[in-house]
């Protein structure tokens, strides 16, 4: 085997899907191969810390996602698609929480490649009436 031959094999990338789900609450880091069906590694902010207010911080979603990188990395993945998602929907917020960015920040300080960074937050299509009655929520 050449020397150009060797390299190849090395860079050679194994991928998976890094799946965030970051709300107000909570931040939930689920690595799974490239068909979406098998998980590889899964963690999230109430694993690491202790306190129930805590869970959703930029601190423990960067704890989150060195756990499930470290487990993803002991099976073999060396690169991430990440898929980001707020709760959405017709009643949840559309803009993803506090511990997205620390997410994905803390994959790639794990030697993980990032590849596509994808907003996968549901938008609905005129579905369920939203809630706060005739006149809206009035503060």
């Amino acid at each position: 085997m050449s020397a150009q031959q060797a390299k190849q094999e090395k860079r050679k990338t194994r991928w998976g899907i890094a799946h965030i789900y970051s709300s107000y609450n909570n931040t939930i880091i689920h690595i799974t191969d490239l068909t979406g069906s098998e998980t590889i590694a899964i963690a999230s902010g109430g694993q690491v810390v202790k306190s129930d207010r805590l869970e959703s911080s930029p601190t423990a979603a960067m704890l989150a996602a060195k756990k499930a990188a470290e487990q993803a990395l002991e099976k073999g993945i060396t690169g991430v698609h990440v898929k980001v998602r707020a709760p959405g929907g017709h009643n949840g917020p559309s803009t993803p929480g506090p511990g997205a960015q620390a997410a994905i920040r803390a994959l790639s300080r794990m030697n993980l490649r990032i590849g596509l960074i994808e907003d996968v937050t549901p938008i609905p299509h005129d579905g369920c009436r939203r809630k706060g009655g005739k006149r809206g929520r009035r503060v």
